[in-house]
């Protein structure tokens, strides 16, 4: 039997996410991102479709160095203004029943104590549909808005991540027994608190001595997804994600991501087949070809160029202000975003792309491909994708939100049903990590998450009574 296609919606708090300029396009209204029923709308559609899940993207900094200056992103939307994706959960979660939602944070600023409270909150509020797409962050502009002269080395970030997990694997996983909460009226007594351990963790980076403050969520730890694409990034990937993300022009640079992350998982001793790679990509799509080809060329009317490199001199560290539109574009090593450049650079060695190239191409749904066509035409190629790379399903990015949301939903999503590539089982009451790995709620047993101990003894938390 073939394998079915799966769809996250890659979106973002914010009016200008990876298409730069297609804001200004007369049907756009990325500007109700402000409002609750913008959100509302887009997860009903996307659970109506049968998405696994909204993902939200996020950045903690202004995409600053492109002319050494905030001004291109402020004057062209590129992910500014920017409104936190975490206050979105409850509100999707209300509107929906099955859908999931990714959220997206950066480890290295906030502190593991009260990022874990926080976590195991949404996990309630949504009963148990809640991921976490962890990342180190890439913009120095982030880290010194919370106090740092710049971010840390990209292998250095990792390291953190290492123990930042650790930290709060301990506080979901191993803090509160399953029981520990009694709820015993008669008794007067709501936890138990000999079966709630502090998890005494002192290390390099951080020190956590005390409890978890939330009782286990339906997941206790959210399901994980990763995009690391360096070596160091894809290591950690294989040891802690349920779920990774790829971003390249074509399959053979995708195919090869998928063959290496399924490695380094097979060689941390980790089941490769239980980890879900979504390839990110743009379905531009309508009910006949005529029309799809219409609306991309509509589409490519609107790509605004200046804004393409603010947001490119972002993901790479490297200004293309000092570059001609006409120079070629080599893989450059820098501390931001390792993979942004190398997965122009791979994706077809003979090519060379100029800086007006690379704008243009990721001016409409970013580094990943674009796929055009009716529905049977986006379906075919969909299949293509998924047969020749192994990916498992597709993060799809966006020219307009609700309108190219909409195409798939209303052309493609039937189409892949109508040929057996689609899931149609729906499980309300499920867990996010029970309908993606058709397992349990919790983390598998070969998790780190499940391995992870506390060291020194509980302490008693109340005096006991003489």
């Amino acid at each position: 039997m073939a394998r079915p296609i799966r769809f996250n919606a890659f979106q973002m708090n914010t009016p200008g996410h990876q298409s730069p300029g297609l804001w200004t396009h007369p049907r756009s209204d990325s500007e109700r991102y402000t409002t609750p029923e913008y959100w509302i709308e887009l997860a009903q559609l996307l659970e109506s479709g049968g998405f696994d899940a909204i993902f939200l993207a996020d950045v903690l900094g202004v995409y600053d160095v492109y002319r050494k200056s905030a001004a291109p992103a402020l004057r062209h939307a590129v992910q500014a203004p920017l409104n936190d994706p975490l206050a979105l959960v409850p509100l999707i979660a209300q509107a929906t029943k099955r859908l999931g939602i990714g959220v997206t944070a950066a480890l290295t600023y906030e502190h593991p104590y009260t990022f874990a409270r926080r976590m195991s909150t949404l996990d309630h509020l949504s009963r148990g549909r809640v991921g976490w797409n962890i990342v180190t962050g890439y913009l120095d502009s982030a880290a010194r808005n919370l106090g740092l002269d710049r971010q840390l080395g990209h292998d250095e970030r990792y390291d953190l991540a290492d123990e930042y997990l650790e930290v709060v694997y301990k506080l979901w996983e191993k803090s509160w027994e399953d029981g520990a909460v009694v709820r015993d009226r008669a008794r007067g007594v709501y936890t138990d608190p000999e079966r709630v351990h502090p998890i005494n963790h002192a290390g390099t980076y951080y020190t956590v001595p005390g409890i978890h403050l939330c009782e286990p969520s339906p997941q206790r730890t959210p399901f994980l997804y990763q995009a690391g694409a360096s070596p160091r990034g894809m290591r950690f990937a294989a040891r802690h994600a349920e779920a990774t993300f790829v971003s390249a022009p074509g399959k053979a640079a995708v195919k090869r991501y998928v063959d290496s992350v399924r490695a380094a998982r097979q060689a941390e001793g980790r089941d490769p087949q239980q980890l879900l790679v979504y390839a990110q990509a743009l379905v531009i799509t309508g009910a006949t070809e005529a029309e799809a080809r219409a609306r991309l060329a509509e589409y490519q009317q609107y790509v605004d160029i200046e804004a393409a490199l603010a947001l490119l001199s972002g993901w790479t560290g490297v200004d293309f202000a000092r570059h001609h539109l006409d120079d070629t574009i080599e893989y450059i090593d820098t501390d931001a975003g390792r993979s942004a450049l190398a997965s122009l650079s791979t994706a077809d060695p003979e090519r060379r792309w100029t800086v007006r190239e690379a704008a243009q191409f990721i001016g409409l749904g970013g580094r990943g491909p674009l796929i055009v066509g009716d529905g049977a035409q986006v379906a075919d190629q969909l299949e293509d994708w998924l047969d020749v790379t192994g990916v498992d399903g597709f993060n799809l990015a966006y020219a307009l939100p609700l309108e190219d949301m909409r195409g798939v939903v209303e052309h493609v999503v039937p189409e892949l049903r109508r040929r057996g590539r689609y899931r149609t089982e729906e499980l309300d009451g499920a867990t996010l990590r029970e309908r993606l790995l058709g397992a349990g709620a919790g983390l598998a047993p070969d998790h780190p998450g499940r391995q992870v101990r506390i060291d020194a003894p509980a302490a008693d938390l109340l005096p006991t009574a003489a």
